[in-house]
């Protein structure tokens, strides 16, 4: 037994070395960012605008509008944690192909915007960027859905609880980020270390929109399960697209049935939806 402690002692040593780690470096593990622009809508055919537009605390974002000629709503969309808003032409393309405005925008920290991207800077992020479209393109919250990715599910649901939209779209997005972290770690105290919370599934109940939740059960990063949970908790109407194929590959594997599903929510539940 005697021989056991030092091997004991180093494993707990270990461990609490990982776990210091894990709660200094966790924005660094939620948050991939890259600078460097590399397509934009110009390379799907579709005509855009950049735009630049500012935060309450001072920083400067950047995204595009992409305007649809006979427009029936407007699709304020938040992309994921890694890379930027370059590598989500595939997505503008479908969505605008639906008959919408389509406006994307990096957080900071990302491709051009300035700053560093935090959980509470993500949220300040998201009211500027609805504000935009309010304020400079007069457009009223009662036509915007907001449509989040994965991560972009926290501030869209965020929002969503705060302001009256035409619909929320939730696709493959986490409960939590303590919820997510503790599936990818399950030997680890996540919840007990988690500093960020994106509490979707919180924010979801409180909703007063149409909510779409979307998700594929191959999904490699994100348990189906979570979304079931995000649907059980959000208010009617409500509606679940399963799709198939992987964590960043269930929109592009599904082609058809994803398009025919976010079209079919659309023509029910948003207003202004020629019918």
């Amino acid at each position: 037994m005697k021989a056991l402690i030092p091997v004991i002692l180093v494993l707990a040593g270990g461990y609490g070395a990982i776990t210091t780690l894990m709660y200094l470096l966790q924005e660094r593990l939620l948050f991939h960012p890259t600078r460097s622009i590399v397509a934009s809508p110009a390379d799907a055919g579709l005509s855009f605008e950049d735009v630049h537009f500012s935060t309450s605390d001072a920083e400067t974002l950047h995204g595009w509008w992409v305007p649809h000629d006979d427009a029936f709503a407007t699709i304020l969309f938040f992309h994921g944690n890694a890379g930027n808003i370059s590598g989500r032409i595939d997505i503008i393309d479908k969505l605008h192909g639906m008959g919408v405005n389509v406006f994307i925008f990096d957080y900071r920290g990302y491709g051009r915007s300035t700053g560093a991207p935090s959980e509470e800077g993500l949220y300040k992020d998201s009211e500027a960027a609805l504000q935009y479209l309010v304020k400079e393109r007069s457009i009223p919250a009662s036509n915007i859905v907001l449509h989040g990715r994965s991560l972009g599910g926290g501030p869209a649901a965020w929002l969503g609880e705060r302001v009256q939209t035409a619909a929320l779209i939730l696709e493959s997005t986490f409960t939590s980020v303590p919820d997510a972290g503790a599936y990818h770690y399950p030997l680890l105290p996540v919840r007990m270390l988690a500093n960020i919370d994106f509490d979707n599934l919180a924010r979801v109940a409180r909703c007063r929109c149409p909510v779409l939740i979307i998700h594929s059960p191959q999904d490699d990063v994100i348990p189906f399960a979570q979304s079931e949970r995000l649907f059980a908790a959000a208010k009617d109407p409500k509606v679940f697209l399963e799709l198939s194929g992987s964590h960043n590959e269930g929109h592009a594997v599904s082609g058809h049935r994803y398009v025919a599903g976010v079209n079919a929510f659309l023509a029910d539940h948003v207003l202004h939806h020629p019918r």
